[in-house]
This record gives C-alpha cells, structure tokens and sequence, in this order.
C-alpha cells in the first residue's frame, strides 16, 4: 500500500521572522542585509537573527538580487596566471565574496598585459563591480565604458577614476631588504628589476635608489628582465660576464627573477650566498623550492583579496572603504649573508 507523499513545510518568509522576533519587516531586512548599525539596537539584531537560525530562513538572494539590480557577481582582472600570488588574491576575494553571497569571475589577461576583449556581452548588465591589479591594468579597456565601480590592487594613489584603492607597503618591503644587506656589509649591489612598465616596480626601484644614494661607497646599478626565471639568468649572466668588480649582491624584484640569479651566480662557478646574496619579493612558494632558500619579502596575498573584495562590497553599499596600506615583511633566509673579505 503505497502513502501519499506529504507536501513540503512552506518556506520561512520574512514576515515570519518578524513575527517571531516582534518586530516589523522592515527591520528584518535592515538587519539580516547588514544595514541595520544605527539603526536598530544590537540586542534587537541580535534577537532577529536567533529567530532567522530558529526558523531556518534563507534570503532569496535572487529575487532580492532582481529588485535592486544586482548581480551578486565581481571581476577580478589579473596578469596572465603564471605567478601563484593572483591565484592566492583570488583565494581572498573569494572567501569574502562567499560570505556575502557574491561570486567572482576571475579574469586574466590573455598576454599578461595588454588590452583584452569584454568578457561577456554587456559587463554592466553582467557584473556589480570589478576589482583589477594594476599589472592588468591596460586590460580594463573594454570595461570602461561600462560605468562600474572599479576597486584598484596596488597603483598608483594619485591615479583618479577608481572607487577605491588597497595598496601594500612596497617602498616599505625594498626598504627592508636594502637595509639588511647594507647592515650585512654590502656596497657593490645590482638591481635585477622587472621590464613590466607598472606603479608597483616603480615604486622597488625608487626605494632601492633612495636607501643606498648617502650611503658611503655603496654603488648601485640596475638592469631589466621580463618576469620569467631564464630572462632572469640571462641578465645577471650579462652583469657577472661585465668588466670591473663583481655586485655582492643581487636584489630582485620578484622571486621568479631571484631564482634566474641564482642559476646565474651557480653557472659562473660562484656560490650563493658566499660569493653574492639574492634576494627576492614577494615570498611565493618558489622561494623555498630553491637551494639555499630565498631571502625575500612576504606579501599577504590573500588579504589583498580579501581587502579587494572587502573594499568593493563598501562601495555598493556606500560606506567609505579603507585605505590604509598593507604591511609587508622582511623574511631571511639562506641566500644572503656578509659579502665575501676578498
């Protein structure tokens, strides 16, 4: 004898939520879409989320989504993905995203750099926002005229046209690294700085040259590679092959240079960090897959993301998004020590 299967309890609504709780709808809505500070007390938050739990009432975030012409959808556009650090950004600004019911589409940069085309149809009907490292930067063609608001992962501040910025301490980070080489004793230094024309190694550079200009017989010269572990040997192959003395150390503006150097050094019969010092930035997983292990410069990743997404998500709900730079550190390892007495 087969039974009637039973008909599924009807759906919590908001209403029932506000019945439970004892107050209107309205202040469910305040409160469960995060909008209630100032609003309404925190006990009664408090009590409208208990009955919410109580209840098992879900948001439909689709309707809700429709009413105020949202997509719940984020484009994070980055270099081409052949550096773990945007996949890790992208990590962030996914957990973030999750927890607000928002997507992310990741997008990167078919080159690397350069203009890509719209990544859909209509952007603006598409997406909420768009978050962009400015390494991607000349990619955003396509997305300009599509009005959206545009959150900008380490440029340039006097850049204008951006909804918000998150920045990390870069000029700290060289600072950090030029000081602890000076402090090792170190003068004769090269610079094996990125050939990508971009805020961010701009700003290495000029650190660099600021930390070393009053200091006694330090000598600084920089040369360029693109961002690929052979352009990086082949240009300190070129700075080691030179006449006059040899650099003591090597500072690299990213851990995939800092590996092509220490092919370099290895190749010319000298030792790392005997002979010269490496040094890299950004601390990905590369720099401690090398022998010895990379000198190099955290870079929190994840919470760029996250701060990324963070700072978007003010935007669309017009709070200011915070602006203070991220703090990087100094992480030493086996590839520097004192310069060689000979």
């Amino acid at each position: 004898m087969s039974s009637a299967r039973q008909p599924a309890p009807p759906r919590p609504t908001s209403r029932d939520v506000a019945r439970a709780a004892g107050v209107s709808q309205a202040t469910v809505s305040l409160v469960l879409g995060d909008k209630w500070r100032g609003r309404v007390s925190a006990a009664t938050a408090e009590r409208v989320r208990g009955s919410a739990r109580d209840l098992g009432y879900r948001p439909n975030f689709a309707a809700r989504s429709l009413r105020m012409g949202r997509t719940r959808t984020a484009l994070l556009v980055v270099p081409a993905l052949t550096n773990e650090f945007f996949a890790r950004v992208y990590t962030g600004a996914a957990a973030v995203a999750a927890e607000h019911d928002f997507g992310v589409v990741l997008y990167p940069s078919p080159d690397g750099t350069g203009p890509a085309r719209d990544p859909f149809a209509s952007a603006r009907a598409a997406l909420d926002g768009v978050i962009a490292s400015s390494m991607a930067a000349d990619a955003l063609g396509a997305l300009r005229g599509a009005d959206l608001p545009l959150v900008m992962l380490d440029s340039d501040p006097g850049d204008h046209g951006t909804a918000a910025r998150v920045n990390l301490d870069i000029a700290d980070g060289m600072r950090q690294v030029t000081g602890h080489l000076l402090g090792l004793g170190h003068r004769r230094i090269v610079h094996l700085a990125s050939a990508v024309d971009t805020w961010t190694f701009a700003v290495r550079a000029r650190a660099l040259r600021d930390a070393v200009r009053d200091v006694p017989g330090a000598v600084l010269r920089t040369v360029t590679a693109p961002l690929d572990v052979r352009a990086g040997r082949e240009a300190a192959e070129a700075v080691l092959g030179s006449p006059g003395p040899l650099p003591t150390a090597i500072v690299c503006d990213d851990d995939i240079l800092a590996a092509g150097a220490c092919k370099a050094v290895r190749r010319r019969g000298l030792r790392v960090p005997d002979d010269i010092s490496v040094t890299g930035f950004d601390d990905l997983a590369l720099a401690t897959a090398v022998e010895p292990e990379l000198t190099t410069v955290r870079l929190p990743a994840e919470q760029v993301g996250e701060r990324g997404m963070t700072a978007l998500l003010d935007v669309l709900e017009g709070r200011p998004a915070e602006h203070r730079d991220l703090p990087v550190h100094l992480v030493v390892r086996g590839s520097t020590a004192p310069p060689p007495t000979a």
